[in-house]
Formats: C-alpha cells, sequence, structure tokens
C-alpha cells in the first residue's frame, strides 16, 4: 500500500481555500499547471511510500501512540510560494508549526521503529527540516507561478484546532487520462492527546 500520515484541514477551511483557488486559476499561466484537486489538500506529515500489508498493523500502533503524545494545536492556512523553481506551489501553514514539525518528527520515527524502508529519509538516513505545506499546483515547463505567489500573500484561513492525524493510502492514475488526479482513502485516524 503506498501510504503516507496527514493533517487535513476542516471543511470550512477548505472551502476557504477553493474559493482562493478559483481565484489564482484566473492568473496568467494557471492553464499550463496541474491543480491539486480538493481530496488532495492536506498537510502531509510522513510520506511512507509503498509499505507491506504486514507491517500497516506495527506502523498503526506507532502511530497511534505518536498521536497520543502529541496535544491538539491551533494551525491555519496562510500566505504561499512556490519549491523547484515554480514546479510546485502551495499555501502555508500558520499558528503552533512547531507542533506540527513536532508531530511530522513523530509519524517519520514512527515509521522507522515500525521497519518502514520506504520512508522518505528513514533508509538514508536523511534529515531534512519539516517544511509545512499543502500543494495546490504542479508544473512541468517552467511555468511562472509569481502571480499566483503574489496574490496568495494576502490569503489566510481562520484558525483550528488539529485534533488528530489520519494514515492514507494514495492510489495513484493508471487510466493515462490527462489530469486524472490521485484518489486518497483513510486508512485509519487517531486523536491527539488522547482524546476522543
Amino acid at each position: 500500500m503506498r501510504l503516507f500520515a496527514a493533517v487535513l484541514p476542516p471543511e470550512d477551511v477548505t472551502d476557504a481555500l477553493a474559493a482562493e483557488v478559483a481565484e489564482l486559476r484566473k492568473l496568467p499561466g494557471a492553464d499550463r499547471l496541474r491543480w491539486t484537486g480538493r481530496p488532495g489538500w492536506h498537510f502531509t506529515l510522513a510520506f511512507y511510500g509503498e509499505v507491506p500489508e504486514e507491517t500497516v498493523p506495527e506502523l498503526e500502533s506507532r502511530l497511534a501512540k505518536a498521536a497520543r503524545r502529541t496535544e491538539p494545536f491551533a494551525l491555519a492556512l496562510r500566505g504561499g510560494g512556490r519549491f523547484g523553481g515554480g514546479k510546485a506551489l502551495w499555501t502555508g501553514a500558520d499558528g503552533d508549526v512547531r507542533a506540527l514539525g513536532l508531530l511530522a518528527g513523530r509519524a517519520m520515527a514512527a515509521a522507522r521503529k515500525a521497519g518502514v524502508a520506504g520512508a522518505a529519509g528513514a533508509d538514508t538516513g536523511e534529515h531534512r527540516p519539516y517544511k509545512a505545506h499543502l500543494t495546490l499546483a504542479r508544473g512541468r515547463d517552467g511555468v511562472d507561478v509569481r502571480p499566483q505567489v503574489e496574490a496568495l500573500r494576502a490569503f489566510g484561513s481562520r484558525s483550528w484546532t488539529v485534533d488528530g492525524i489520519v494514515l492514507v493510502r494514495s492510489r495513484l492514475p493508471r487510466s493515462g487520462v490527462p489530469g486524472e488526479q490521485p484518489r486518497y482513502e483513510p486508512v485509519a485516524r487517531w486523536a491527539l492527546g488522547g482524546a476522543g
């Protein structure tokens, strides 16, 4: 199974983001971007890649422990930017970003302890700093996303309380139809701080 751990914004926050994205899509170059569908809007804590079925229960157990060890915290969507010379357009996080980074570290440690070899950074000793972002669009041919980044400077959502994490299965498109999006299926959820 291709898996990752994530924080999902609440529906009213994604409603506000959808309104912003509708405006971003009117800007120059927007038609050359591959926009992420609403089901793909999440803060990835840790990407695990292909995880053998027999490893999933141990990973779930470790993620449950990581969730219990983390208290709920406030977060909001704020601003935006680009990665890879404009290949990825994103909106960022505001609020207790430190707690989000700590939770991401715990989600990655859960994978290492569960023996998930494919986890980003788990088998290579690679330790990149966590950069909280929610991907909005991707481009392949040097699309100038500066108009979108500039428009995102003023964007902000309401603050919400992050009270859980989700283990998500990602199914990549197989049809070959241009623009087809991955499908995301929640596998398990855990409340933060042992609540709920």
